[in-house]
């Protein structure tokens, strides 16, 4: 439990005694514990080693079932015999429901779960700052994140190569990447999509410290995930697209599979991420400032 880190005597003789690096030690050891989470991550990293699979079938038969045109787009038929675009496909799909959903959880978890339990009440008449609480629980929410995020890099990436080799490493424009070069690319996509996790669990968080049902927030940030995703394709609101979190998540990860590279809308959607993240965090600090248990 994260709250045995909070007992210690030295605790209760001032504010913010329990050192830092013991408290995300515990809120790591408290999350990778769950097995729900452990359950999210094994089948994000599966994810593109199904697809890696699923698309070696159709390649090696073309006319059965149609094309990978019919089910996963553009971006899904150009994985086809490259290792390079494979993890990016994977990431991208995943990043319609089952990224988000691991975030979410994480948040849910991080302080609507503790409610639920009555582990939050520890923390919160511990001499533990409000402040310092919000970090810790979004330090263990960034750390999804990125553990997400990178199981499917490093499976898909593996699954690629293994499958296709390392001469399959090319961008949509023609151009051959070194190993190095695509590694590089495949991370920039992947610090991006952890960006825009880090916005959707800073919104859970925000959330979750208003309620001490955890299934509430994730059912919340997914609806709003889903609106927020329709409300994209009308083009009547689009001069609510700029503020919409989910805006291009489908495209803009396909500006590093050309060459030269483009960064537009990389750019505006890590603003836009960043801007969430601010608004979720300060919303979260703000409730949890004036709560007692």
């Amino acid at each position: 439990m994260t709250t045995a880190v909070l007992d210690a005597p030295a605790a209760r003789t001032g504010h913010d005694t329990v050192p830092l690096p013991r408290l995300l030690a515990a809120e790591l050891r408290w999350i990778f514990r769950r097995p729900r989470t452990l359950a999210v991550l094994g089948l994000l990293a599966l994810i593109p080693v199904v697809i890696g699979i699923g698309l070696t079938l159709v390649d090696d038969n073309p006319n059965a079932g149609g094309g990978p045109d019919e089910g996963g787009g553009a971006l899904l038929a150009s994985a086809v015999n490259n290792a390079f675009v494979l993890p990016i496909a994977a990431i991208v799909m995943s990043l319609a429901l089952l990224l988000p959903l691991a975030s979410a959880m994480a948040g849910a978890d991080a302080i609507a779960g503790e409610t639920s339990h009555g582990t939050l009440r520890g923390w919160l008449i511990a001499p533990v700052g409000r402040g310092r609480l919000l970090a810790v629980k979004a330090f263990g929410v960034a750390t999804v994140s990125v553990v997400s995020v990178l199981a499917m890099c490093v499976t898909g990436v593996v699954t690629g190569l293994i499958i296709n080799g390392t001469d399959s490493l090319f961008t949509l424009s023609g151009t051959t990447l070194s190993l190095g070069g695509a590694l590089a690319r495949i991370l920039l996509v992947a610090g991006w999509v952890v960006l825009q996790l880090w916005a959707v669990g800073a919104v859970a968080l925000a959330l979750s410290s208003w309620t001490e049902h955890p299934m509430l927030v994730v059912a919340s940030v997914l609806a709003g995930d889903i609106v927020f995703t329709i409300l994209g394709f009308l083009t009547s609101l689009d001069w609510l697209h700029p503020f919409l979190l989910t805006q291009n998540w489908s495209m803009a990860p396909a500006e590093v599979l050309q060459d030269p590279m483009g960064t537009q809308m990389l750019g505006e959607g890590a603003l836009r991420a960043a801007c969430y993240i601010v608004i979720g965090l300060s919303l979260a600090y703000a409730r949890l400032s004036t709560r007692d248990g």
